[in-house]
């Protein structure tokens, strides 16, 4: 189960200066609209395949819409051993900048 983050506690680590590495699990029209500066966008439904994009040894900060397709990336990525942390709420509650 991935640990879950609010995303006060990501604007805060982002505004820290901590390395933070985002992923949006969001479809390309939603991503059009606005995402979180320097997060990398990659739909649900690409995730495994796209999986070699990503590195095991750091830690990813999921995003969607509201927090079910995040969910469920999660899952995906943990069973194939990434590090993760569910953004909850999803853009619907972010109140940082975006890009």
């Amino acid at each position: 189960m991935a640990r879950q983050v609010t995303p006060e506690e990501v604007v805060r680590r982002l505004q820290d200066g901590e390395e933070v590495t985002v992923i949006d699990v969001r479809e390309i029209r939603e991503v059009a609209t606005g995402k979180i500066p320097d997060a990398k966008h990659i739909p649900l439904g690409q995730l495994a395949l796209r999986k070699d994009e990503l590195d095991k040894d750091k830690t990813y900060i999921i995003t969607c819409q509201s927090g079910n397709r995040s969910k469920a990336a999660c899952g995906i990525l943990v069973a194939l051993g990434y590090k993760v942390e569910e953004m909850l709420g999803g853009m619907n509650n972010w109140s940082g900048k975006t890009e």
